[in-house]
């Protein structure tokens, strides 16, 4: 413990560490890189920066997230979650909801993993988003989403896919059909951006 305590505050006083995590700020702000934002603020919470340089990033990091998201709906377009940086918003746009889930924010958590469902091309992340919303919408509170119905236990910490809960105590098809007529409200109030990118993909075609 005393090493760990001792490394840390060496990297506070590395010229090389310091110059380096200056150079990837100024890139973050340049690129507006969600990526490397997430770079800058594991680097800021390792060496204990203050709390108003962290806040900083994040906020960075959130809102960037939701113009870039804003801008994939117009598009429209998907996530590639191959793309670090598609990768960077997802995360940044689900930590969100998780935080508006935490604070009892029922219709911002419930918008922003409908959206995500949305998003997502990949069948565990799209059914996962949607066992979110509708325990979201069942009333279920946000600590017994956690203790009672999301399963992390086998999460594999090499997977950077298992940052997003996918896996639940039963089965996803299970909870799916037990709320099926929370997904069908949710699927409804996807509708309007289903009719985007259909509208959007003739009109391109055409």
């Amino acid at each position: 413990m005393n090493e760990e305590t001792l490394d840390i505050e060496a990297l506070k006083k590395d010229p090389e560490f310091l110059e380096n995590l200056k150079r990837l700020e100024k890139e973050m702000l340049e690129e507006h890189s969600i990526a490397k934002g997430y770079q800058v603020l594991d680097a800021k919470l390792v060496i204990a920066a203050s709390e108003d340089e962290i806040n900083e990033i994040f906020t960075f990091i959130v809102n960037t997230a939701f113009d870039r998201l804003s801008s994939y709906l117009t598009e429209p377009r998907k996530f590639d979650m191959a793309d670090p940086e598609d990768f960077a918003i997802a995360r940044a746009i689900y930590e969100h909801g998780i935080q508006r889930y935490s604070e009892n924010d029922q219709k911002g958590a419930k918008e922003i993993f409908l959206v995500l469902y949305h998003m997502f091309t990949i069948e565990t992340l799209k059914e996962g988003m949607m066992v979110h919303a509708c325990a979201v919408m069942s009333g279920t509170e946000f600590e017994v989403f956690i203790e009672e119905f999301a399963d992390v236990s086998e999460a594999d910490p090499e997977d950077p896919m298992a940052f997003f809960i996918t896996t639940f105590v039963q089965p996803t098809d299970m909870l799916l059909a037990m709320w099926g007529n929370y997904v069908q409200q949710g699927k409804e109030e996807l509708k309007v951006l289903e009719e985007n990118d259909a509208s959007t993909d003739s009109g391109t075609k055409g």
